[in-house]
């Protein structure tokens, strides 16, 4: 089972002056599940090597069992610091790809040609693709074979407007997840802000939140034939 991981190499928070990237927990709790389940995992940035942080993601209040493992894991640190470049990857080599959230998707791999023609390869070879959180932003420009856009009719989700506001950051971002999959056709539902909510529509597996962020890795390997 090999499982590609793309990670955002954007690091600015729109005009705020303040750092975003990827969001620690829903970068740990996928990894572990898929190391524990005997994945062999790849990660890759668009411009490889190390993936910023979210700060955020990384004060105490934000810590999970998953984050205190990666804290100490000098394995997966040094894994996580020479990610590949997303560029050099293929849709072949791999069973399913995982996208983790985090604020910097939405302004890098929202609109990364690689990630677009990487998504679209995957979802035409039928292989699961999943994203939590602020990823499902990757499918911004994604379409099918038919020329529709990815997410058109399909049942989706993704961080919602409602939690998007919970965090004051409605005016930062260039655009928001659930408008955004709304506006490409997709099926949106959403639960109570911060709870796990997962959606399975065909190859597509999409996680609201954090709290998300295991079950969409699990979902994710249940799909990959054995």
């Amino acid at each position: 089972m090999k499982i590609l991981v793309v990670l955002t190499s954007h690091d600015k928070l729109g005009d705020t002056g303040k750092k975003t990237g990827f969001w620690l927990e829903e970068f740990a709790a996928p990894y572990y599940a898929f190391k524990d389940a005997g994945a062999e995992v790849t990660l890759v940035s668009p411009k490889g090597g190390q993936p910023p942080l979210d700060p955020k993601s990384d004060e105490p209040d934000s810590q999970t069992d998953a984050t205190r493992r990666f804290r100490q894991d000098p394995e997966a640190q040094q894994a996580l610091a020479n990610t590949g470049k997303l560029a050099d990857v293929k849709a072949s080599d791999f069973d399913a790809v995982f996208y983790p959230g985090g604020h910097g998707p939405l302004w890098d791999l929202a609109e990364d040609k690689d990630s677009i023609a990487l998504i679209e390869a995957f979802y035409g070879k039928e292989k699961p693709v999943g994203a939590v959180c602020h990823a499902p932003a990757v499918f911004r420009h994604t379409r099918r074979k038919d020329g529709h856009p990815l997410v058109s009719g399909k049942s989706v989700t993704g961080f919602s407007n409602s939690e998007e506001e919970a965090v004051g950051l409605v005016d930062v971002v260039p655009f928001l997840v659930e408008d955004m999959l709304k506006d490409r056709g997709g099926n949106y539902s959403s639960e109570d802000d911060w709870a796990p909510y997962v959606v399975v529509d065909g190859q597509l597996v999409t996680g609201q939140n954090p709290a998300s962020s295991e079950d969409v890795a699990q979902t994710l390997m249940g799909m990959i034939p054995i």
